[in-house]
C-alpha cells in the first residue's frame, strides 16, 4: 500500500499549512483520526464536545488569520450537527474544509447505522450542498489527492467559503495509489481587478460629488484593503460608514469614521448615507439589516444618491439597489487602481476640498457619543446595557479581539463600541447563529495567541454552547466570556413587544412554570464546575476590574454580568419583518 486515503487528507492539509484539525470523534472518522495520530507532531488535532463548537472555531480562525483551518465529524448525527455552524460561514464568506465520515461505500443502500438518506445512498452531500461552495464526495480513495487541491483552490478564490469532503470509512484506509500532486499556491491566481476605464469612470464620479461617502462591508478587512480605505478617505475628505459585518475595518476612533449603518447603526452613519450624493460600496451585499429593510430614505437613497457597487461576487452587484457604476473586482485590487487615478484627475482638473462636509458629519458622531454618554453614566441596578459597553470599553487593550454572539447584547455592541484600532470585532451576520460567539472565542485565541480575546454572549446563547468552556479549560485557552444575563431571549422579546403589544410574552423570557417569576442560571458556578474561573458581577462599579483581571489571570474565566432587560437600544434605522412594518427610528429622525 503507497498511501491510505487519510494519510493522503493529513499529509495535503499540513502542505497547505493548516496547524488545527478541529471536530468530534465518531466511527465514521476513525479512519482519518488514525492518521492524524502518526502526524500529531505536524497537525494538532483539537476535540470539542458538540461539532457545531468545532465548526465555530474554524470560522472565527479564518476571519482572523485569513487562513482556514479544517473540522472532522462522523457520519449521521455528528456531520448533521456541524452543518449549521458551516452555513454560518457560508453566508460570511468563511473558508472552512469540511471533512466528513460517511458510512462504507459497500453498505450503501444498506440502511447501515447512521448512513443518511432513504432514497439515495450515502446522501450527506445534499444536507450540507446549500451551505458550502462545493460538497465533494470520494468514493475512491485516488480520487482524494486532487479532490483535496481543487478543495483548497475552491475554498480560497474569489468569495471565499467552505468547502466539504465526505468520505466513506472504508476510502480513508483503503490504498490511494501513488499519485502526489503539487500543493496549491494561493498566490499563483490573481485576485479579480476593474479595467481602466471603470476606474477612470468611478474616479471622475468621486472627485465630482459634494458629499460622497465611503460604504466598507466585509470584504474590505484585506491588510491591503484597510491602509488603502484609510488613504481614499483622509487624502479626499470622504467620510467612512460600515455595514454591521464591517465593523473595525478602519479606526473607528477616526474623525473621518462614523460607524455602521443600518437597523442598529449610529446616527451619523445612517444620516451622512441617506444623504450623500455618491456611495462607494465596497464589499457588502445590502442586505435587510443593514439597509432598513430597503426602506427609501431610511438609511440610504438609491436614487437619488449614485452608487458604485463593488463587489468580487457578480450576483451581489444590483441584486438590492440599481447601480450607477457596477464593479465585480476584490476591494483592495479596486482601490489600488483607483488612488493613483484619483490623484492624476485631481491635479488635472481641480483640488478636491469637501472639509466643510466632513465637518457635518463629524458634528452628528460627536452629538451621537454625547447623548451615549449620558447614558452609560447610570448606576442601576440590575446593570443598564449601556454601562456595560462602558466598562467593557474602558480596559480593552488596543489590540484586543472581541467577539459578539447573536442577542440584543450584539445591537448594543454595534451602536456603541469603538473597536480598539489594533483589535478586531467579529460577529455572526448573514445567517446568526447563536453560539458564534460561544465557540468562536476560541479560534479567535488560536489565530492571535497573543492578543487578548473576550466574547460578549448572551445567557440564551451561552446555555446553547456552554460545553466550548470545557475545551478551553483542556487545552489551557485563556479566553474570556462576559455573559449578559438578562433572562431571556431579550431581541426576540423586543420584536414581540413591537409587533404583537407588551402584554402579549410567550416563550421569549425564561421562568419558572409554577411561579412565572424569572429565572437565571449560575453561570460562574457552571464556569468553575468545568474547571474554568467563575465570576459573579452585580453592580457596575465591579464590571471594569472583573474584566481587567480575567484577563490578566490567563485562564479561562466566564462573568456572569447581571444586565437590565427591558432598556431597548436607541433606533437610528429599522427593520421591517413583512407583512410587519418596523417602528420608525426613535432618535435622530
Amino acid at each position: 500500500m503507497e498511501r491510505k486515503g487519510s494519510e493522503v487528507i493529513i499529509q495535503s492539509l499540513i502542505a497547505q499549512g493548516v496547524p488545527y484539525l478541529v471536530g468530534v470523534c465518531g466511527h465514521g472518522i476513525l479512519g482519518l483520526l488514525d492518521a492524524a495520530f502518526d502526524y500529531r507532531d505536524e497537525i494538532t488535532t483539537i476535540t470539542t464536545h458538540d461539532e457545531a463548537v468545532a465548526g465555530f472555531i474554524a470560522d472565527a480562525y479564518f476571519r482572523v488569520t485569513g487562513k482556514p483551518i479544517a473540522t472532522y465529524t462522523s457520519c449521521g448525527p455528528g456531520s448533521v450537527n456541524i452543518v449549521m455552524a458551516i452555513a454560518g460561514a457560508f453566508q460570511d464568506s468563511s473558508a472552512i474544509l469540511a471533512i466528513t465520515g460517511n458510512v462504507p461505500t459497500q453498505q450503501f443502500n444498506r440502511g447501515p447505522f447512521q448512513e443518511t438518506g432513504r432514497y439515495f445512498q450515502g446522501d450527506f452531500t445534499n444536507v450540507i450542498r446549500p451551505y458550502v461552495k462545493r460538497s465533494y464526495q470520494a468514493v475512491r480513495a485516488e480520487m482524494l489527492p486532487r479532490m483535496m487541491n481543487q478543495a483548497f483552490a475552491l475554498m480560497s478564490s474569489g468569495r471565499t467559503g467552505p468547502v466539504n469532503i465526505d468520505v466513506p470509512l472504508n476510502v480513508f484506509v483503503e490504498d490511494a495509489g501513488s499519485e502526489v500532486i503539487p500543493a496549491w499556491i494561493p498566490e499563483s491566481v490573481n485576485k479579480p481587478a476593474a479595467p481602466a476605464r471603470v476606474i477612470e469612470e468611478a474616479a471622475r464620479m468621486l472627485l465630482g460629488a459634494d458629499k460622497p461617502v465611503l460604504l466598507v462591508g466585509n470584504g474590505g478587512f484585506g491588510s491591503k484593503t484597510r491602509k488603502l480605505v484609510k488613504e481614499l478617505a483622509e487624502g479626499w475628505n470622504i467620510p467612512v460608514v460600515t455595514t454591521p459585518l464591517g465593523k473595525g475595518v478602519i479606526d473607528e476612533s477616526s474623525d473621518i469614521c462614523l460607524g455602521p449603518v443600518g437597523r442598529n447603526g449610529t446616527l451619523a452613519a445612517n444620516k451622512a448615507s441617506r444623504g450623500a450624493d455618491v456611495i462607494l460600496a465596497l464589499g457588502t451585499r445590502f442586505d435587510d439589516r443593514t439597509t432598513s429593510s430597503w426602506t427609501p430614505g431610511v438609511t440610504f437613497s438609491f436614487p437619488p444618491t449614485r452608487l458604485i457597487h463593488v463587489d468580487i461576487d457578480p450576483q451581489e452587484i444590483g441584486r438590492n439597489y440599481p447601480t450607477t457604476l457596477g464593479v465585480i473586482s476584490d476591494a483592495g485590487e479596486f482601490l489600488e487602481g483607483l488612488l493613483p487615478v484619483m490623484r492624476s484627475l485631481a491635479i488635472k482638473d481641480k483640488e478636491v476640498n469637501r472639509k466643510d462636509w466632513v465637518a457635518s458629519t463629524l458634528e452628528l458622531k460627536k452629538e451621537w457619543f454625547k447623548e451615549i454618554s449620558k447614558r452609560q453614566d447610570d448606576d442601576m441596578v440590575p446593570i443598564r446595557p449601556d454601562r456595560v459597553v462602558r466598562e467593557l470599553q474602558s480596559v480593552l487593550p488596543d489590540d484586543a479581539i472581541i467577539l459578539a454572539d447573536v442577542g440584543i447584547h450584539h445591537n448594543w455592541l454595534l451602536q456603541e463600541l469603538i473597536v480598539p484600532p489594533k483589535g478586531r470585532f467579529l460577529q455572526a451576520w448573514g445567517f446568526a447563529a447563536m453560539g458564534f460567539g460561544v465557540a468562536g472565542v476560541i479560534g479567535a485565541k488560536l489565530a492571535a495567541p497573543d492578543q487578548p480575546v473576550i466574547a460578549v454572549v448572551g445567557d440564551g446563547g451561552f446555555l446553547m454552547h456552554a460545553n466550548a468552556v470545557a475545551t478551553a479549560v483542556e487545552y489551557d485557552i485563556p479566553v474570556v466570556w462576559l455573559v449578559w444575563n438578562n433572562s431571556g431571549y431579550s431581541a426576540i422579546r423586543g420584536q414581540q413587544s413591537t409587533f404583537f403589544g407588551q402584554t402579549r410574552e410567550i416563550a421569549t423570557r425564561f421562568r419558572h412554570a409554577a411561579s412565572g417569576e424569572l429565572m437565571s442560571s449560575d453561570f460562574a458556578a457552571m464556569a468553575r464546575s468545568m474547571g474554568a474561573e467563575g465570576v459573579r458581577v452585580e453592580n457596575p462599579a465591579d464590571l471594569a476590574a472583573a474584566i481587567a483581571s480575567a484577563f490578566a489571570s490567563g485562564k479561562p474565566t466566564v462573568l456572569d454580568v447581571i444586565v437590565d432587560a427591558s432598556i431597548p437600544p436607541l433606533g437610528t434605522g429599522s427593520w421591517d419583518l413583512p407583512p410587519l412594518i418596523g417602528p420608525v427610528p426613535d432618535y435622530g429622525w
